[in-house]
């Protein structure tokens, strides 16, 4: 699904529920022009900034580093993170591009435990 779907679809889940979440009102509430927030759930526009996707995100209550990725995007903490260390975090992640989600979880939650 491209990420402008993905936000129309969630923007239109919310909106059945509560009339809060119209394009118009979710445009506004995040700082952008309803013209614009249509064209990028058409995708007419490519995704947004960052700073745009993170705003949406909270507004949508969608996690913003999925939103980012599906924008082809990689959020500035994150950079960082991988420019502290970058030939070891591209080896970690070229290890794990083919790995199944449990061994990931299970590395995660170790490093997160401490527990290496």
């Amino acid at each position: 699904m491209s990420f402008g779907r993905h936000i129309r679809e969630a923007r239109e889940r919310l909106n059945a529920e509560d009339r809060a979440f119209s394009l118009r009102q979710v445009a506004l509430r995040v700082g952008i022009e309803p013209a614009y927030l249509s064209k990028i759930e058409r995708d007419v526009f490519q995704p947004p900034s960052e700073d745009v996707i993170v705003k949406l995100a909270a507004e949508l209550k969608e996690d913003e580093d999925i939103l980012l990725a599906m924008a082809g995007k990689l959020s500035t903490e994150l950079q960082n993170v991988i420019l502290q260390r970058p030939k070891l975090f591209g080896e970690l992640l070229r290890q794990l591009k083919s790995a199944p989600d449990h061994a990931i979880l299970r590395i995660a939650r170790e490093i997160r435990d401490g527990d290496w």
